[in-house]
């Protein structure tokens, strides 16, 4: 029997070994001690806005059912009927009052309490329906987005998030005085490994030099926005492996500096919402519709990208789903929600420029990890000239990898169990 890999040896300070890539008992420590042991995100709140509401999705490999019961709360559920295992829902979403499953017909609450056995006397009275329910996991929710874990003993979802909240918070000033809400995705696989899309989400090293097509695609205007390598934005560590990576500070919070001039690109949109709209709330919207300037990553699986929601969820250990969930203005203008969902396509959509370009450099990373032995990854960029908040955040330049060194922190800190390692 091989012996399992020691991933202290895998990670150092500034670099990891290539085979954390390609490990597959690595990865299969990973979906224990990453996946069953912390919060991993598993949808938003509009998605379930009524009771009876519910979506199915994933925890790393485990399919699960996300519903709203009919007190309104919520529940996330182990798909998976207790007799004989099969899934007792196959629809992506929609409302219900109960689970039924297809092969033998036992019923399941909204709140996966098991309410109905067909033949129950078959049972002679040896089966107690309370100690079937579906195995519900820990569910918390912070600003709207809906956390789910395996661990009971798990810190509550608050302390985790930590210095992230703040950031998540300016997030959802993208619904400029409405609630946020989803408006559909773009999902598809990548032959690679879920770390590779970690990484990148705060990555801006990469973004002049992959995403070119991109900028050659817009204004002038807007390029110059963009182009903020020898700008003033940094990359900041928040802890238990989330960072952030403000690319275009003047954007971080879109309830400041309304006075500035429409930008040109929108001045269209800001005339029609002028017919409906007083001038400063024209401002708000406009400036919602253009996303903010940063990505949050909260560790593992989400990131809060500028104008969108990125999840990743791993299939294998070379194999990686990707979702791109635009979001807009829940009772928000028509128009504005949009003019949202065109700038989403042009960039994240299938036919877009960014996720293209993407996903052929996470391929790259994964075929060429494979090249060689005892080669090291380096995420040393940045690290010369890092330096802390009064808090007590490291950051460092906005092009800089100490996002990524966070995320391996705590990836190191999941996979050891040993906490400052």
């Amino acid at each position: 029997m091989n012996d399992l890999p020691d991933p202290k040896m895998l990670l150092g300070a500034d670099r990891a070994d290539g085979s954390i890539y390609s490990d597959p008992m690595l990865y299969d420590m990973e979906m224990d001690r990453i996946f069953m042991h912390n919060w991993i995100w598993v949808a938003h709140r509009s998605e379930l806005p009524e009771p009876g509401d519910f979506i199915t999705t994933f925890v790393g490999p485990h399919p699960v059912i996300v519903s709203r019961d009919r007190k309104g709360a919520v529940h996330v559920m182990l798909n998976r009927c207790r007799h004989r295992a099969a899934t007792v829902c196959e629809l992506k979403k929609g409302r219900t009052a109960s689970f039924v499953c297809p092969y033998h017909g036992w019923a399941y609450g909204l709140d996966g309490a098991l309410r109905g056995v067909p033949q129950q006397e078959g049972y002679t009275g040896q089966l107690d329906k309370s100690e079937f329910p579906l195995v519900s996991l820990r569910v918390e929710e912070y600003n709207g987005l809906i956390f789910a874990t395996f661990d009971a003993a798990i810190m509550p979802l608050d302390a985790w998030l930590g210095k992230a909240k703040p950031w998540i918070d300016l997030f959802m000033k993208q619904g400029a005085g409405w609630p946020v809400k989803t408006m559909g995705e773009h999902k598809f696989t990548f032959p690679g490994n879920w770390k590779i899309q970690l990484e990148n989400t705060t990555d801006a090293y990469h973004f002049p030099i992959v995403h070119k097509s991109f900028l050659d695609s817009v204004d002038q205007e807007t390029q110059d926005i963009l182009t903020f390598g020898g700008g003033k934005g940094f990359v900041e560590d928040l802890g238990h492996g989330h960072s952030v990576m403000v690319m275009i500070p003047d954007l971080v919070d879109l309830e400041d500096n309304l006075e500035a001039p429409i930008p040109e690109r929108f001045a269209a949109l800001a005339a029609q919402l002028g017919q409906e709209y007083p001038p400063e709330q024209v401002r708000r919207i406009v400036r919602a519709v253009g996303g903010s300037g940063f990505n949050l990553n909260l560790f593992p699986n989400l990131a809060c990208s500028m104008a969108f929601f990125r999840v990743l969820r791993p299939l294998g250990v070379s194999q990686t789903e990707i979702r791109h969930i635009a979001i807009g203005m829940d009772g928000g203008p028509d128009i504005a929600n949009q003019v949202r969902l065109r700038l989403h396509e042009h960039f994240q959509g299938p036919m877009g420029f960014g996720t293209p370009d993407d996903a052929e450099a996470w391929d790259r990373v994964q075929r060429g990890a494979l090249a060689g032995r005892d080669i090291a990854v380096l995420l040393n960029r940045g690290i010369g000239h890092e330096s802390r908040r009064e808090d007590g955040n490291l950051f460092s330049d906005v092009s800089a990898e100490t996002g990524m060194r966070a995320a391996y922190r705590q990836w190191l800190v999941a996979m050891t169990g040993e906490a400052g390692v």
